[in-house]
């Protein structure tokens, strides 16, 4: 395919353009487009299929600056949800942060589907745990957690510099359901959860079932929520941190809410994790008075 590309350019555009045209058929024939020149996204891409689904997760990994897989350094780690969007914004946000704000550098991994196409972005499946008024095809959130728990970090903290003691999860919108609900799960698999904006349901009443039971005393969970969001959204978000904030509910984390003054839904996903950043590393930082 490529030979027959640059074949049919030489004879028809001058030498510069043919020699453009063949760097490009050489990309098509390697099936991907280089983040080489990307330099706030270096780092690592494997693709992970889930064994119990059969699904093709791709997995992006950027990493901190002056990083050093030999190293004694182990690093956080922040697991974005719905990478095909998150990955590339929130990546570039964390190591600006590190520059103005001295926010500890940390290892952002991206788990994207491969396109937005609802034959290939299974978000409504693996995003919802199973309820009373979900369909069929939804529910499929703890088998999606058993694939971050068992596949996902694994490799991820295989392969990298990663340290266990420092994992964290960002969601966004439907995402941020499940970072919620996985806290209830599985409280100990994440230090830190940031859900931005949850949707409300379906399977809301899984937000308020009990908790799972934990080890760890230093556990986390931020929500923020935007008010130019939905009001049943802004709902879901007030009412949920005030039922785990509450004294009777024993929670296995430390929760707060930060409210995003004019914040939409999704647009204001970088402030909502620099202000949700700010209060995780607290004791690491001297974080700004907003």
């Amino acid at each position: 395919m490529g030979l027959l590309i640059l074949w049919l350019t030489s004879t028809a555009v001058p030498a510069d353009a043919a020699s453009l045209a063949g760097a490009a058929a050489d990309n098509v024939v390697q099936d991907r487009v280089p983040l080489d020149y990307l330099p706030a996204l270096k780092g690592d891409y494997f693709p992970l299929t889930d064994r119990a689904s059969g699904r093709v997760h791709h997995v992006y990994v950027r990493y901190p600056e002056g990083y050093d897989a030999t190293a004694a350094t182990r690093y956080p780690v922040v697991y974005v949800l719905d990478g095909d969007s998150l990955f590339p914004l929130l990546a570039p946000t964390h190591l600006f942060l590190h520059y103005d704000e001295q926010l500890p550098e940390a290892i952002i991994v991206g788990i994207a589907y491969g396109g937005f196409d609802p034959a290939i972005n299974k978000r409504h499946v693996d995003f919802t745990a199973p309820g009373s008024d979900t369909t069929t095809e939804q529910g499929g959130a703890p088998g999606f957690l058993a694939f971050l728990r068992t596949q996902v970090v694994p490799e991820v903290e295989r392969r990298h510099a990663a340290d266990p003691a420092r994992r964290m999860l960002v969601g966004q919108s439907r995402a941020g359901y499940f970072v919620l609900w996985s806290a209830l799960q599985d409280p100990d698999l994440f230090w830190g959860r940031i859900a931005s904006n949850p949707s409300p349901g379906p399977a809301r009443e899984q937000l308020f079932a009990r908790s799972l039971p934990h080890t760890r005393d230093d556990l986390h969970v931020v929500v923020a929520s935007g008010t130019r969001d939905t009001a049943e959204r802004q709902r879901i978000a007030r009412d949920w941190t005030t039922h785990w904030m509450a004294p009777s509910s024993v929670p296995p984390w430390q929760v707060t809410l930060l409210t995003m003054q004019d914040g939409t839904h999704a647009a204001t996903i970088g402030e909502s994790y620099r202000r949700a950043m700010f209060w995780l590393f607290r004791e690491d930082i001297a974080a700004p008075v907003d």
